[in-house]
């Protein structure tokens, strides 16, 4: 990565919401290796402890661990002084909170004339608290941390980068809460973006393609026989580039959206998805 980019990032106070997630841990590295101040957000007490020691150690500075709820704006308030107090006011702010559960998500792909007798399987079976969890974490996950971290900001400069997803472009099957949520965070990206534009607050996304992580393994990889799901087989088949992604491979994005290699950039959604967005399947 160019010393451009690099030094555009270091010193600068980041904050990483989902910080102890694949993709968000992933990101705090990547942001500490540029010379960032990291604080890391997880409502779990332990977890956030244990993940902030383990970044710490391999990237050789100091992590900020802060125990706050993203679906809480009186928790991100208190986390808000927190950081102040350790670090200075806040110049990028990494959405990276979120994920799915089994509970919004649908057994059966379709409702077809061989499902019409047990509609348990499809949307009518869906529990509507598991529904609103995913939606909730997701979207509200996004909008109320850029809503307490994102006024540090304000005429000082700064960077918020929202963690889509590739269903906010293309809906998949089985997870409408997930698929809904992401649509909803590629236009409030749109949007706060015009908001913040007189006040030199940049506000983009990344959409992910396919990565195995945590969230979606249970729809991808058989428990038993560790081979792909058929889900799994049609998501490598509709990639181009015929393999799932690496998280690290969206640090390189990342760099671009936080650093002054992307002034003039703003509002903007970034697919990194080995094709997939790009590939009708023909």
């Amino acid at each position: 990565m160019s010393d451009f980019i690099m030094g555009s990032i270091k010193d600068k106070v980041c904050v990483v919401t989902g910080g102890c997630g694949v993709f968000g841990n992933v990101f705090s590295d990547g942001m500490l290796a540029a010379g960032a101040k990291v604080a890391i957000i997880d409502y779990k007490k332990g977890r956030c402890e244990e993940c902030s020691k383990g970044l710490e150690n391999r990237g050789n500075a100091p992590v900020l661990c802060v125990l706050a709820n993203v679906l809480e704006k009186d928790t991100l308030i208190e986390a808000k002084k927190q950081i102040n107090e350790e670090f200075g006011k806040i110049d990028i702010l990494i959405n990276g909170a979120g994920g799915n559960a089994p509970t919004a998500t649908t057994q059966d792909e379709f409702i077809a004339n061989d499902n019409l007798g047990d509609l348990s399987k499809t949307f009518f079976g869906l529990e509507l608290e598991g529904f609103q969890h995913v939606f909730d974490l997701n979207f509200l996950g996004t909008v109320l941390p850029s809503m307490v971290f994102g006024e540090d900001m304000l005429n000082r400069g700064g960077s918020i980068v929202n963690i889509s997803s590739m269903n906010s472009f293309r809906s998949l099957t089985k997870i409408p809460a997930y698929s809904a949520a992401k649509a909803s965070v590629n236009n409030f990206t749109e949007w706060l973006a015009v908001h913040f534009s007189k006040v030199n607050v940049r506000v983009n996304g990344i959409a992910p393609g396919f990565f195995l992580t945590k969230q979606n393994e249970f729809l991808l990889v058989d428990p038993e026989t560790k081979e792909l799901t058929p889900r799994g087989e049609k998501i490598l088949a509709s990639t181009p580039m015929g393999r799932f992604g690496e998280p690290e491979e969206l640090l390189s994005t990342l760099y671009y959206l936080v650093s002054d290699a992307s002034k003039f950039v703003t509002g903007i959604t970034v697919p990194v998805d080995g094709g997939f967005n790009a590939y009708s399947g023909v």
